[in-house]
């Protein structure tokens, strides 16, 4: 009889093959036998060893100070069961479980009259926990969606100053306006403009435009307008200012 050393690989192989179809060391209540085993043991179960770990687990909870969880990055604490005293007396170690059960983690051969064993009293438990933190995650992932759905999108724009100069004072300055504006393009809206004296009676054309960062930039005002080269010498950023 007995499990063997449970702290090696070989005895915690034997404790999940002879819970593979019980919920508990004895009976159907946790009891003392549970925490001998359990003491045993130098901690959870690997997951390969998928009954011995549901089963620590399980009686692990019943001593828990605190259980902690994460669900989309947000910490949620759940009260923690009271301290629990097993009923029961124990008895020594190797009085529990069967030696007949293989290390590889078959249980032995059940007996007629042990279909009441086929009752897995995890099975429904675990099935209303996965269900319950299944039902939170979706909970929480409409409240994000619906959060997230509501905040306005802030869209970075700059107002700019542009002094668009002719090659002399002969050049017709109302179609260099009408050429500037010409130029047309997504994330961009030309504003006022006026002319300003330069010198010798030439007069350059001070247009603002409000361009949407991510869309337009500088380099691309200048290379589009000084693309009207016979009547355009040259263009400068006057002023640019975030909004």
């Amino acid at each position: 009889m007995g499990f063997g050393d449970l702290k090696s690989d070989d005895g915690v192989a034997v404790l999940n093959g002879f819970l593979e179809d019980k919920s508990y060391i004895e009976g159907y209540v946790p009891s003392q036998a549970d925490t001998a085993v359990f003491n045993a043991l130098s901690g959870a179960p690997a997951e390969k060893y998928i009954h011995a770990r549901r089963w620590y687990n399980h009686i692990n909870s019943y001593s828990s100070d605190e259980r902690l969880w994460y669900d989309l990055n947000i910490k949620m604490i759940e009260y923690p069961l009271s301290c629990h005293s097993f009923p029961g007396v124990q008895k020594p170690l190797d009085e529990y479980g069967s030696s007949s059960t293989s290390v590889g983690g078959a249980a032995p051969a059940k007996d007629s009259g042990d279909d009441e064993d086929d009752f897995d009293l995890f099975g429904s438990e675990d099935e209303e926990e996965s269900a319950e933190a299944e039902r939170l995650k979706e909970e929480r992932l409409a409240a994000y969606a619906e959060k997230k759905a509501g905040k306005k999108t802030v869209i970075a724009k700059s107002n700019i100053v542009l002094d668009v100069k002719p090659w002399d004072d002969e050049t017709d300055m109302k179609e260099v306006e009408k050429l500037v504006r010409s130029v047309q393009t997504d994330g961009l809206v030309w504003g006022a403009s006026k002319l300003a004296p330069v010198g010798y009676g030439i007069m350059k054309l001070q247009i603002t435009c409000v361009v949407e960062d991510d869309k337009v930039g500088t380099d691309f005002l200048e290379e589009e307008i000084t693309k009207f080269e016979d009547l355009i010498q040259s263009v400068d950023i006057a002023a640019f200012n975030k909004i």
